[in-house]
Formats: C-alpha cells, sequence, structure tokens
C-alpha cells in the first residue's frame, strides 16, 4: 500500500480545489463535516426558489450528497463559501454548461443577503477562472424575480444576453431567467480601471 492508496477520494479532490481569499471570505472546498452548516441554509425555500438545482425541503442526507459530489467533481468546481470565523454562508462555483463556457453559480443562506458577500465571492471565482483556470468568457443567469442576484452578475461585469426559460427543482417548473456572459477582455479592463466596487 502506498501513501496515495491510503488518501480518500474525498481528501484528492479538496486538495486539488484551491483555497481563495478575499478581505472577509474564505473559498474553499466542501467538508463532510460542513452538511449540517449547508443543509440549515440550504433548506429555505427563498434559497432554494432562487437555484436550478436546490430542492425543497432540503435534508442533512441532501446536503451530504452534495458534498460527495462535489468532492466528486460531478458539479465542476464548487467552493464553499465561508466567514473568516469559518462559519458558513454559502457556496459558489463554475458548472459545465451546455456550450464550451463554464457557468458561474452561487447560494447565501438568508442570515447573510444584502452584505455583499456574494459579489466578493463571485469576483473570487471569477478571478480563479480567468486567471488560473485560463477560461475565455463566463455565463451566468438569475431568475427575472431575483433583482439582487442580476445585480451581483451586473456589479462583476457581466452583460445581459437575453432570457430562457430554466427548470428550478424547488419549484418543480421552469420559470424565466436573465441570462448573462462575461468576456475576459472585458473583466480585465474593468480590473485595470477599478470599476469592480
Amino acid at each position: 500500500m502506498t501513501v496515495l492508496d491510503r488518501i480518500t477520494p474525498e481528501t484528492r479532490r479538496e486538495c486539488s480545489t484551491p483555497v481563495l481569499e478575499t478581505e472577509r471570505l474564505v473559498l474553499r472546498a466542501p467538508r463532510l463535516e460542513d452538511a449540517m452548516a449547508v443543509a440549515t441554509l440550504a433548506n429555505d425555500r427563498r434559497v432554494a426558489e432562487n437555484t436550478l438545482h436546490i430542492p425543497h425541503p432540503y435534508s442533512l442526507a441532501d446536503a451530504q450528497a452534495f458534498i460527495a459530489g462535489a468532492t466528486a467533481g460531478d458539479f465542476g468546481t464548487v467552493f464553499l463559501i465561508a466567514a473568516r470565523s469559518g462559519a458558513v454562508l454559502g457556496a459558489c462555483g463554475l458548472a459545465a454548461s451546455d456550450s464550451e463556457m463554464p457557468e458561474i453559480g452561487y447560494w447565501l443562506g438568508v442570515p447573510y443577503w444584502g452584505k455583499g458577500y456574494a459579489t466578493e465571492a463571485a469576483r473570487a471565482v471569477i478571478d480563479h477562472a480567468f486567471g488560473d483556470l485560463d477560461h475565455e468568457a463566463l455565463l451566468g443567469g438569475a431568475r427575472v424575480s431575483n433583482p439582487a442576484s442580476r445585480r451581483v452578475l451586473e456589479k462583476c461585469g457581466f452583460q445581459w444576453t437575453g432570457v430562457g426559460l430554466y427548470r428550478i427543482r424547488a419549484l418543480k417548473s421552469s420559470a424565466p431567467v436573465d441570462r448573462f456572459r462575461l468576456d475576459r477582455r472585458l473583466w480585465a479592463s474593468l480590473k485595470s480601471w477599478g470599476r469592480r466596487k
């Protein structure tokens, strides 16, 4: 038995997911011990109805399955959003889409809404996508009924491209979603001009 044989797939994935740090946040790979915090935050209809894949109600088993899938790489690159104190606030990541461009997604627990955490986390993931992963463009989306999420994308420089109809798991039906795109050159331009605030 070698050292690699003793490392679980979960540990390997966690080791390959970088830790991204911002002024107030640490974005890191989710771990099984985060399951209760994730379940508590995601089990709010207001959260679930504004995401594509979060069911409602959301159980501890759902959180454990999410973490297992994230560590296996089933959902693309997933970061848990945590405060510097260690408290779990939500999640953010990059997922494969129907096009060649990955799609950014994020959610926060309701107690953390309106504090700028989603924008701060999204900017860190965008920097990672363009700087480390060498993507040329990213996609994003927000329900038409969720102006706060649309504003996060706009503050990050995403440009509106149209509206699509997407299946929302928590609603068990489809809903209109504003679609956005961000090109690497625009992001670099915004960063150089300091207009990311």
